[in-house]
């Protein structure tokens, strides 16, 4: 067995191929360096600030012309740096100038690192400049940027005068922008020379035109310019000429150093006369040039056998070898040129040589042999270098005619892609394959490959795949449907009543259910599973269109809206497909979307309305288990939620309830269903009300029922004088519980009916005069009968025109009654239909912890009721989001309640008699207890002569003889206001005199000894 040399493989292209290839593709970078300035040049130019972007939500159409994407690049481009983006298109079509026509881009990587501070210069310069008319955002040319450091800059500046300053900083940034903006475009100062020429030749050819133009100086102007071309001809020509110099030595070095110093061997004159014809074969013309022309071959140059050095070699024939790998590409086309001058190398070898080539042909015959059929193009793409590379010079020999493969039998069965993939030109094989057995161990390995695939399989595999885990996941998950057990009051009026039963309240008799609308007139619409399923994968799709990639693992149907729950990919943020709610409505056809998380799970819910959403009674609420037979003590039947459960809150664990929403939202509605579901509940002894509605329409109906401690107030002035009146019972109920040793209003009412039990009187001491002798007061004991304390609710329906009327004290008791009622039994539901800041104060946030949201207008109103967004996409007509006092946010859907409904239910009320009012709800209490509460408020009345601060006040004038505003303050140890106010009081009574052209004035009382 011969061996054969090892050696490393040839490089796939030769030095040529690879500059083509290096030459298109800078060329190909060029190109598309101009198409991304283009781009972006047109995103610029089209920018409009009212595209929506990251930093504006609108929905205006698009007017940028690379639609969303280029108006999401550029709003924010143009906000920061203004016009100073245009050095951007600007630098990426300079650059791709340079690298499409080869000139300069070797320069870019180092140039190109300067952009940003060219664009910061730009905006510098642009914010110099005056903005036009039609220039609509509210910055400068500058952007931001700009104008923030122009504006430091000028501060700077400030003793030149603005003007001046302004016009010297637009000249220094404009030749500053000049400047950096040739350096990073990559000029150099020959470029710089040659344009300045090439600028003055353009005025001197202009110049002569237009004396041309008059009939004058056309001599003089023809000199003029012929000088100056012939100068630029010149050193056209002779950069030219040098930069051909330079690659023509550049070409030589690179073929002298490729060839490889190896001793010449003596070469059999057969072999001699064989190679010439490979070489000549060549049918393309060659490339005719006449500064390397090949010499003609001399015929004693084949006979004799070449025993020059391989350096005399590489000296003597240069040329001769640079014809043969310039030579042109055959018509085929590029790639058929391009393969053509991938040939290798010539291959040098000797004369006892021979058998190895047809060695190594016969290996590759049987390599491929083993890889069945291929098409004759395929193998003549397929390169083998040779084996005998380095063993002395050899003509070269371009033999590229297809080979005939040897016929491959039929029977032969397809290679398994393992085998098929072995490497053909692995050393082990091409050393240690013999020719003539290179094709035997193909068929036995052929056939113990496929052998076991021709089996019959006869496991049950098939029956183990078929298991119930191929059954899809069920997305839809209908809420578990509880029985809806009526509550003992339904019980009592589906059936007839006994003679044996006795009323609870003796004059008094709850309002039937049979007044109200049954739940059996309702149409109740069902979507079926197919449906929902297929509304989910649209859902899934549409938020991949958007870039949110995730998986609704759940569709939860309801009465109004169903919730798909998303399950977000890793690394999502919720915040991004909370801001898609919009999108999400439009893409999916539905009024308005939500999207929000779900507390205590992974996954985000999205909640789109139902085509046809279901009406919730309130009948159906208030002859339910959960409500009539409840322990709570002021229940209010609010809704149903997503899955059609029934929500009933306790107003007394809230213990307040603040309430917002638009004209329509259904706010007035729920008011109504809140003080029903009180009605059906509790008797006039265990909760009464106080109804507050300044828009005298909403609450005036419910004027005359026995709950009412008051008639309903319509005067936001008596609105004030109510609330006081709320906080003076409120002390007055503290006073009680502290006395008797409870801390809240039940454990008072426990030992009210103790004691009523046991007929016990409750004892309390009373001051009834003073003692002659000593003076000291005197105390009785007098026995009184208990009572119990009812629960007060007040109702207020508008808040915000009291807050119109009387900010401050509504404010006031408000804060007051919320901070501390709670004990007492008293609990405030206040509405409004202007959620904004001034109406909802901090101060009452932070006091109603418990708030409800129908539909605003706006997220900021949204975010002021809630403190996040989501009430805005409400759907109107009772759809409410309801936070509890934890902060967990639910949606409900609030039940319906005609006026027909409450008319009756209120006439059915009152037909027990008139109710028993409290006086001083709306008089007002009494002078000295009037002014008790405005102390406990902080609300002094500044104008009342037996104020004690004002007497304070009066006193320390008259004996100091000094009255001055900060003199009081300090005296008293009050602010400025409250000081002022207090002088100018004793101006209005005569204590003291106006002030003087000086601000002093004169005591006007005298002196008292």
């Amino acid at each position: 067995m011969a061996s054969y040399q090892a050696r490393k493989r040839d490089p796939l292209l030769d030095s040529d191929t690879q500059a083509v290839i290096e030459k298109r593709s800078k060329e190909l970078l060029g190109f598309a360096l101009i198409a991304v300035g283009l781009l972006c040049a047109a995103m610029i130019w089209s920018f409009s600030p009212s595209d929506p972007s990251w930093i504006s939500a609108t929905d205006a159409p698009v007017q940028n012309w690379l639609g969303q994407s280029g108006a999401s690049i550029a709003a924010p481009l143009m906000m920061i740096v203004g016009k100073g983006a245009w050095m951007i298109p600007l630098a990426l079509i300079a650059w791709g100038l340079r690298f499409a026509l080869h000139y300069g881009h070797d320069r870019a990587m180092g140039r190109a690192v300067f952009v940003p501070i060219a664009v910061a210069v730009g905006s510098l310069y642009a914010a110099t400049l005056v903005p036009s008319a039609n220039w609509p955002p509210n910055f400068g040319l500058g952007g931001l940027f700009g104008d923030t450091v122009l504006g430091v800059t000028l501060q700077i500046l400030i003793p030149l005068g603005a003007p001046f300053a302004l016009k010297l900083l637009s000249l220094i940034l404009a030749i500053c922008l000049i400047a950096m903006t040739a350096f990073t475009l990559g000029f150099v100062k020959e470029e710089i020379r040659t344009g300045i020429r090439f600028m003055f030749l353009g005025v001197v050819m202009a110049y002569a035109l237009l004396l041309r133009a008059v009939g004058q100086g056309a001599a003089v102007s023809a000199k003029a310019a012929s000088g100056v071309g012939s100068t630029i001809a010149a050193k056209r020509e002779a950069s030219r000429a040098h930069r051909e110099a330079m690659a023509l030595a550049a070409a030589e070095e690179a073929e002298a150093a490729a060839l490889i110093p190896v001793p010449i061997m003596p070469i059999a004159a057969g072999e001699m006369t064989k190679r010439p014809t490979s070489v000549v074969r060549a049918t393309t013309p060659m490339p005719t040039d006449t500064a390397r022309k090949m010499p003609p071959m001399p015929g004693s140059h084949v006979a004799e056998p070449p025993m020059a050095a391989p350096v005399a070699a590489a000296v003597a024939e240069p040329k001769l070898a640079a014809p043969v790998r310039d030579a042109a590409p055959q018509p085929t086309g590029f790639l058929a040129g391009l393969l053509k001058r991938n040939a290798p190398e010539p291959a040098v070898e000797d004369a006892p040589a021979a058998p190895e080539d047809r060695v190594s042909a016969r290996i590759a015959d049987a390599v491929r042999s083993r890889k069945g059929p291929a098409p004759i193009t395929e193998l003549g793409t397929r390169i083998e270098p040779s084996l005998t590379k380095g063993r002395g010079p050899q003509p070269m020999i371009l033999n590229t005619a297809p080979r005939t493969l040897p016929p491959l039998p039929e029977d032969v069965p397809m290679v398994e892609a393992g085998f098929m993939d072995a490497p053909v030109d692995d050393p082990v094989i091409e050393q240690y394959i013999e020719p003539a057995e290179a094709a035997q161990p193909v068929r036995p390995v052929l056939q113990r490959n496929f052998a076991p695939v021709q089996d019959p399989i006869e496991e049950p595999a098939i029956k183990r795949v078929e298991v119930p885990a191929q059954e899809a996941k069920k997305v839809v998950q209908h809420p578990l449907k509880r029985d809806s057990l009526p509550s003992k009051q339904a019980l009592r009026e589906s059936q007839p009543a006994l003679a044996l039963e006795e009323n609870k309240y003796a004059g008094f008799e709850m309002p039937p259910l049979s007044l109200l609308r049954g739940p059996e007139t309702i149409e109740r619409y069902v979507l079926s599973d197919e449906a929902l399923e297929e509304n989910a994968r649209m859902l899934e799709s549409v938020l991949d269109d958007y870039g949110v990639k995730g998986e609704i693992v759940s569709v939860r149907p309801g009465p109004v809206v169903t919730m798909y729950e998303l399950e977000p990919a890793a690394g999502l943020k919720a915040s991004r497909v909370i801001g898609l709610a919009d999108d999400i409505a439009r893409s999916m056809s539905a009024l308005s979307a939500r999207v929000s998380t779900i507390p205590g799970r992974s996954v985000i819910g999205i909640e789109l309305p139902n085509e046809k959403r279901e009406m919730v009674v309130l009948r159906e609420m208030l002859s339910a288990r959960d409500f009539g037979d409840s322990s709570m003590k002021l229940p209010l039947a609010l809704g149903k939620d997503i899955g059609g459960e029934p929500i009933i809150a306790n107003l007394a664990k809230m213990p307040h309830l603040l309430i917002a929403g638009t004209t329509g939202s259904g706010k007035s509605v729920a008011i109504n269903t809140m003080i029903l579901s009180l009605l059906y509940k509790l008797s006039p002894e265990d909760c009464r009300m106080i109804m507050i509605d300044p828009k005298m329409l909403e609450l005036s109906v419910y004027d005359g029922i026995p709950h009412l401690l008051s008639p309903v107030v319509t005067d936001p002035k008596k609105a004030v004088v109510a609330l006081k009146w709320v906080v003076g019972e409120m002390e007055e109920r503290y006073r009680k519980m502290s006395k008797m040793g409870v801390r809240n209003i039940d454990g008072y009412n426990g030992r009210v009916r103790e004691a009523l039990g046991k007929d016990e009187m409750f004892s309390r001491t009373v001051q009834t005069g003073f003692d002659d002798e000593t003076g000291d007061p005197v105390f009785e004991t007098e026995e009184f009968k208990p009572e119990v304390l009812p629960y007060i609710v007040v109702v207020v329906d508008e808040m915000a025109d009291l807050m119109m009327v009387a900010g401050k004290e509504i404010e006031a008791c408000i804060q007051r009654l919320a901070q501390m009622a709670r004990a007492s039994g008293i609990h405030l539901i206040m509405a409004t239909q202007r959620p904004s800041v001034d109406v909802i104060t901090g101060t009452i946030k932070a006091n109603f912890p418990t708030r409800i949201s129908f539909q605003v207008t706006s997220k900021i109103d949204s975010r002021t009721i809630l403190g996040e967004m989501g009430a805005e996409q409400l759907l109107g007509m009772g759809d409410m989001l309801y936070m509890a006092g934890g902060g967990k946010i639910s949606r409900i859907h609030g039940p319906f309640c005609s006026d027909e409904e409450v008319e009756e239910i209120v006439n059915h009320l009152k037909g027990f008699g008139p109710p028993e009012y409290m006086s001083g709800v709306i008089e007002g209490p009494e002078d000295g207890k009037s002014s008790d509460i405005d102390m406990v408020l902080g609300l002094g009345d500044g104008s009342d002569s037996e104020n004690a601060l004002y007497d304070t006040a009066v006193a320390i004038v008259i004996k100091d003889r000094k009255c001055s505003t900060s003199y009081i303050q300090r005296k008293l140890a009050i602010g400025y206001n409250k000081a002022a106010r207090l002088v100018e009081q004793m101006e209005d009574e005569g204590v003291v005199s106006s002030a003087n052209h000086v601000g002093k004035r004169e005591i006007l009382v005298p002196e008292q000894h």
